[in-house]
């Protein structure tokens, strides 16, 4: 039965659907696509990077986990961070969120266009990301459940896509059919064929591969029973890193040699070409949209009740605070659509370069939210609080995944042209949200002063 929470949104989101969107969460285009240029880039050594920002992912989730069961609330890790930190810091985290799933929804939709453009060599490519909004803007306008049940579409496709990627792809290593085996990962130059560095470099892109992992905890405030279904969502999350893009990137390198992928196509379409199976590749190109359609829904999803959460709060243009008669917080949600169609101008100046800055900026957000996460669950257990569903190895942890952030971000400058974009819009982004916060405090200040008077 659908029953509405405190905050007016409608808990329409059941077990299936948030275990899928958990799903959808840790399987996105970071892996189908980023993954290509990455062991292009790096070679086998690639699994490194892949099973350490796993590693970081695994405690990330684990205290958020905390954080939920202690109170589930839409506004997930904003309204952690003004509890445990403080109100700048819930606004800094909001917008920082909301930079992630812009720049993310960016990618997506330079992805959905090249994509497409695959197919369909004459259509404009501009027109085909604007099609791909306008869809799932339309789904998220429309109602919560619809949302739920297109998330839930799109990840079972992923998922059997995947599935079937690692059955075939064991089988060939197992009975060494071809060239496949486990001498591809040192035969053609060795382990790390481009040197150790370049696999520290590719920190940044691996992270945002795992990106929206959190947003299982953003559904928690229109989730029945948060008690029972979240820290199963968040276990599921943590064990499909491990196979998913672990033993995905693991057996990519074993299929075929890392020479063999290249930045412009997805590993998984030219696994699948090279198998000699005509409808094979196409296959695989259309999950690739799938995942990237996923993507910008949950994108418009998240940063939909963010937003909200902060209108409520003055912090967010007031009409982002706007719910309509389906319990879809529409002002949000539009004003998310609004910054995505800046894609299509990035992807017409810079057409091959759009999806790698997209992403490192987005990255950016990222590790942000996952900080203020790893952070906050910190301040909650020097509380005194202890969970139901506690951290492995706090405080220690804790500090490790800090640091572990912390060097991704001062690898940046280090790095290729695009990551180096990124790095340099930090003093940007800090001036502009320190300057929003400002002027936010002015106001509240102004609001005050008549009441104080009085």
């Amino acid at each position: 039965m659908r029953t509405q929470s405190d905050e007016g949104y409608s808990h329409a989101l059941g077990n299936r659907q948030i275990q899928m969107i958990a799903i959808g969460g840790a399987i996105g285009v970071g892996l189908f696509l980023g993954a290509g240029g990455r062991l292009a880039a790096t070679g086998p050594a690639l699994v490194l990077s892949y099973a350490t920002a796993g590693l970081a992912a695994f405690f990330v989730m684990r205290a958020l986990g905390e954080l939920v069961l202690y109170r589930p609330a839409s506004g997930s890790f904003v309204e952690y961070a003004g509890e445990f930190i403080g109100p700048w810091a819930a606004f800094a985290s909001g917008w920082m969120y909301w930079v992630n799933w812009a720049f993310t929804g960016i990618a997506e939709l330079t992805a959905i266009a090249a994509y497409v453009h695959y197919w369909a060599g004459g259509f404009p490519q501009w027109l085909t990301a604007l099609l791909a909004l306008g869809f799932v803007l339309v789904v998220n306008l429309l109602s919560v459940r619809l949302f739920g049940e297109l998330e839930f579409w799109f990840a079972m496709l992923k998922v059997l896509a995947i599935v079937i990627f690692l059955v075939v792809a064991l089988v060939l290593v197992v009975f060494a059919v071809g060239d496949a085996g486990p001498r591809n990962l040192v035969a053609h130059g060795g382990f790390f064929p481009t040197g150790f560095p370049l696999v520290l470099m590719s920190l940044q892109s691996v992270v945002f591969a795992y990106a929206s992992i959190e947003l299982v905890g953003i559904t928690a405030g229109e989730t029945a029973r948060p008690h029972e279904v979240m820290p199963r969502a968040i276990n599921g999350v943590i064990w499909r890193i491990a196979i998913f893009y672990v033993g995905s990137v693991l057996l990519l390198a074993m299929v075929l040699p890392w020479t063999a992928y290249r930045a412009s196509t997805s590993p998984f379409v030219t696994f699948f070409a090279g198998l000699g199976v005509p409808w094979a590749g196409d296959a695989m190109n259309l999950v690739v949209i799938t995942a990237a359609l996923s993507s910008c829904n949950s994108g418009l999803y998240a940063t939909g009740r963010i937003l909200r959460s902060m209108a409520a709060r003055r912090e967010a243009p007031a009409f982002a605070a706007q719910l309509s008669s389906r319990h879809v917080p529409i002002g949000g949600i539009v004003f998310t659509a609004a910054m995505f169609l800046g894609g299509v101008a990035l992807f017409y100046y810079l057409p091959e370069r759009a999806f790698n800055i997209a992403t490192a900026v987005a990255s950016l957000g990222v590790i942000s939210t996952w900080g203020v996460l790893v952070y906050c669950q910190t301040r909650l257990r020097a509380t005194g609080h202890r969970s139901a569903f506690p951290m492995p190895g706090s405080p220690y942890t804790n500090w490790l995944t800090l640091g572990f952030l912390a060097l991704v971000i001062l690898l940046m400058p280090f790095a290729d042209r695009d990551q180096q974009v990124a790095f340099f819009l930090i003093p940007a982004l800090v001036a502009g949200i320190a300057l929003g916060w400002l002027a936010v405090r002015r106001r509240r200040r102004l609001r005050e002063a008549p009441q104080q008077a009085g």
